[in-house]
């Protein structure tokens, strides 16, 4: 019987939170796992939030994760960890790209970006994981593929081989850009 896992990944319009989503429900299909996929665009294209829920399991009845019910938590940007901590489970792995974007209020001055935001997880949840991947996604090749070294991080956790992933990723990822994404996916990998 296959162990259900509920992932929610956060981040803003253009960090590549909806293709990674796209990836992991590839792998977990190729693994065996029924799916349920859930997308939510917050005025995607203007850096609002990207929210998508990725439930796995023998049998998923609803895409939809319940507060304190993730068992992972993949955040493309610092600030919506911070924002989306409470569907977290207690005992959930938490995975964050040490990045901040200035969301419209802190942009306006209306607001300011809170400080200390990787300090306040990693004590809130013990055995955080808080990295800089976009900087690990330049030396790969591009930034771009920060997205992609989350997303080795978190495959890493996750009971489904590496082969499945690398499949699913070249399958997903356009022949152009695959060597660059088969690169941050490894240095993601060696990081979870």
């Amino acid at each position: 019987m296959l162990k259900s896992i509920d992932v929610l990944m956060v981040g803003v319009g253009g960090q590549g939170t909806i293709l990674a989503s796209r990836v992991l429900a590839q792998a977990a299909q190729a693994a065996g796992y029924d799916i349920k996929v859930s997308e939510i665009h917050g005025m995607a294209q203007r850096g609002g939030s990207v929210v998508t829920q990725v439930r796995l399991g023998e049998k998923v009845y609803s895409p939809l994760i319940v507060k304190g019910g993730a068992d992972v938590l993949l955040a493309f940007e610092k600030l919506e960890a911070l924002r989306l901590l409470s569907y977290l489970k207690k005992d959930g792995v938490l995975i964050v790209n040490d990045q901040a974007i200035d969301p419209v209020p802190v942009l306006v001055g209306a607001a300011e970006y809170p400080p200390d935001i990787p300090e306040y997880l990693c004590t809130t949840v013990p055995g955080t994981l808080v990295f800089d991947a976009t900087e690990i996604a330049g030396r790969c090749g591009t930034a771009k593929a920060a997205n992609v070294v989350l997303l080795g991080a978190m495959a890493r956790r996750l009971p489904i081989e590496r082969a499945i992933w690398e499949k699913a990723l070249a399958e997903r990822v356009p022949a152009k850009l695959l060597e660059v994404n088969q690169a941050a996916f490894a240095a993601g990998y060696e990081l979870g």
